[in-house]
């Protein structure tokens, strides 16, 4: 069983690798011209990139050694334009179960201070699946022309609206 700094050192890849992966699902969308699809990715894979660099930010403050990890590369092609969301929200689904068995780690080595960390996450992460449940639920009803998912996201924000003023800090201040 891994030291919970060392479980937090392999979540900050996969919180790396999140951000990736919504790099590649945006610039696909950029790519197939579909601006607020892209654009909706291209927040998601910053807010992907702040939670890896909150992790670090708690390592730092706890006087462990944070790690930054190689990452997988991404898939980048996509057969259609519900392919992508598809797998944003397996991915979400993924992050979820680990940040889950973080916190469970944490409840199981005594790191209380951790596992208090780890609460906003579980938060966050519910909020994840549930608005890319529902972006999914939008671009399959319009597979059959996707400008309509398009022009939904110009009428209605899916996911949150930007900064959580109970988030951790992360390193590097506000980037």
């Amino acid at each position: 069983m891994p030291s919970f700094t060392e479980a937090v050192n392999e979540q900050i890849a996969f919180e790396f690798g999140a951000s990736q992966q919504y790099v590649a699902i945006a610039v696909w969308y950029d790519a197939e011209t579909l601006p607020l699809l892209a654009a909706h990715c291209y927040r998601q894979a910053l807010e992907e990139r702040n939670h890896a660099l909150m992790l670090v930010r708690y390592l730092l403050d706890a006087g462990e050694k944070a790690t930054i990890p190689a990452v997988n590369g991404p898939q980048t092609d996509f057969a259609d334009p519900v392919a992508p969301v598809q797998l944003a929200l397996e991915q979400e689904r993924t992050v979820t179960e680990q940040i889950s068995r973080l916190a469970a780690l944490a409840r199981d080595q005594s790191e209380l201070v951790g596992g208090e960390f780890l609460n906003w996450f579980l938060k966050e992460q519910r909020e994840e699946v549930a608005s890319m449940s529902a972006l999914l639920a939008v671009v399959e009803r319009a597979a059959d022309n996707i400008l309509l998912a398009e022009e939904y996201l110009a009428r209605q924000q899916i996911g949150d609206a930007g900064a959580d003023p109970t988030a951790p800090p992360a390193a590097g201040g506000a980037l």
